[in-house]
C-alpha cells in the first residue's frame, strides 16, 4: 500500500475535524479560489481553465445553497445572493468577462470575510476573550 502525500492527509484531516463554520469558511475559501483561477484563465487565453473553475465555484455554490435551512429569516437572502453570483457566473463563462469575475470576487470575498468575523466573535463567546 502506498503512503499519501502528507499534505492531501493534512487537507482531509482538516475537513475532517472542522465545524460547520469553518467547512462554510472553507468553501467560500475554495470558491475565491476558483475565481482567481478563471481570471487567470482568461488573462492566459486557457478557456478550458477558465471554464473549469467557474464550473468548480458552481459547484461551491451549489453545496452552499444547499446547506441553508429555510428556518432562519437570512437563508432567503443568502440564497438570493448565491443565485445571484451563480447566474453571473454563467454570464462571465459564456464571455470569458474578467469583470463579471471581479464582481462576483468582490461579493463571495465580503462574505467570507463576514463569516470569518462570526466564527471569531462566536469563538470569543464560547471561550471567552
Amino acid at each position: 500500500m502506498a503512503i499519501a502525500n502528507p499534505y492531501q492527509q493534512y487537507q482531509q484531516q482538516s475537513v475532517m475535524t472542522a465545524s460547520t463554520g469553518e467547512l462554510t469558511l472553507m468553501l467560500y475559501n475554495g470558491c475565491i479560489k476558483f475565481i482567481r483561477q478563471a481570471q487567470s484563465g482568461i488573462e492566459a487565453g486557457d478557456i478550458e481553465k477558465a471554464n473549469n473553475s467557474i464550473i468548480r465555484c458552481q459547484d461551491i455554490l451549489e453545496e452552499l445553497m444547499v446547506t441553508l435551512k429555510p428556518e432562519y429569516e437570512i437563508s432567503a437572502s443568502l440564497s438570493a445572493l448565491y443565485d445571484y453570483i451563480y447566474n453571473r457566473l454563467i454570464d462571465a463563462n459564456i464571455a470569458k468577462d474578467i469583470s463579471i469575475l471581479d464582481e462576483v470576487l468582490g461579493l463571495v470575498t465580503e462574505l467570507r470575510d463576514t463569516w470569518a468575523e462570526v466564527i471569531r466573535i462566536n469563538r470569543r463567546q464560547v471561550y471567552g476573550g
